[in-house]
């Protein structure tokens, strides 16, 4: 084991890569960590999978690279520089990464000074500000986005009203599909419970009652006692992450380059919020992309803004997702 990382840093490094976004908040990952080669392997729950809404776990592998980030940017914060494999063993697709960790870094440089993010990002479904997010704010986000090999756009006026207009189609698809309908009331917590995944009723936010920007709205037409409607963004900035190609390593690149825009964000002073309706059918997936940019595949669409942050959503104990050999 390497000098100082003991078990209760082994954990730690793992609560903060299990504090991630991912579809639903399934959270759909598991961690070994190896003493001898202190090396940390991050494997797919594919139990946690979607099958109707996330068929070929592209979501999936998402929200398990957003987990690898923070591992990576804890691994730094602890003071050790993280060397990453993805998808080591091709006979073993469930294993999507090796993490080891090297040499002593400084923990306050590179990836460790996005750490005091990683607690407090949260998945905001409040309305944000009609207010313009700064230019210079912009370019950070998109080099976040370029140094984990991804593309970050923010699209024209007339795509964003095509994007929100696929968004409206993909609602009415799932209202009318039986089994999405019930993977997304799988993991949707109203009432009282105790319950350490899924999306809680007390993070649904409010009712839309008026505006466009994409919120997914999990009660539906359930009731959920003290929830009020509000008027969101009739001008939401909603941003493309997107990749070249679209094989499960640009997924798991993705999902990195998200969380590392995440993370700068949240540090940056902006609510984030994820928006993945339309990128849930294949066809309208294509249709979100836009063919005058060079990204091939859009893999997330975001929603950033000036607003309330979120509240926290449950996190599963360390000790159902981790083993130390």
């Amino acid at each position: 084991m390497v000098i100082g990382l003991d078990t209760r840093t082994v954990v730690a490094l793992v609560e903060d890569a299990t504090a991630a976004p991912s579809m639903h908040n399934a959270q759909p990952w598991r961690f070994r960590f190896c003493s001898r080669s202190s090396t940390f392997q991050l494997r797919a729950d594919l139990e946690r999978a979607m099958p109707h809404s996330d068929p070929n776990n592209r979501a999936l592998r998402l929200g398990c690279g957003a987990a690898l980030f923070n591992l990576r940017v804890g691994a730094v914060h602890a003071g050790w520089e993280p060397a990453v494999q993805l998808l080591p063993d091709p006979a073993d697709p469930e294993l999507l990464a090796k993490i080891r960790l090297t040499e002593p870094t400084p923990p306050d440089s590179g990836l460790g000074r996005l750490h005091p993010a990683i607690r407090r990002r949260h998945t905001s479904r409040d309305p944000f500000a009609e207010t313009d997010i700064p230019a210079a704010v912009q370019t950070d986000l998109h080099d976040a986005a370029q140094q984990e090999g991804a593309h970050l756009v923010l699209p024209g006026a007339w795509h964003v009203q095509s994007l929100l207009e696929l968004v409206h189609d993909a609602e009415g698809r799932d209202a009318l599909n039986p089994e999405r309908s019930a993977e997304l009331a799988r993991w949707t917590r109203v009432g009282t419970g105790t319950a350490t995944d899924g999306v809680p009723a007390y993070a649904f936010g409010p009712r839309k009652w008026d505006g466009k920007a994409p919120v997914r709205d999990f009660a539906g037409r359930r009731a959920v006692a003290d929830r009020d409607a509000a008027i969101f963004e009739h001008t939401p900035h909603l941003f493309l992450l997107g990749t070249e190609g679209d094989l499960p390593e640009d997924w798991l690149r993705a999902g990195q380059a998200m969380e590392r825009v995440l993370l700068l964000a949240t540090l940056e002073g902006l609510a984030t919020s994820l928006t993945s309706h339309a990128l849930e059918w294949t066809d309208l997936r294509w249709l979100v992309r836009d063919p005058t940019t060079a990204m091939g595949y859009v893999q997330m669409v975001l929603r950033l803004g000036y607003g309330p942050q979120g509240q926290a959503t449950p996190r599963r104990p360390v000790h159902e997702v981790l083993d130390i050999d």
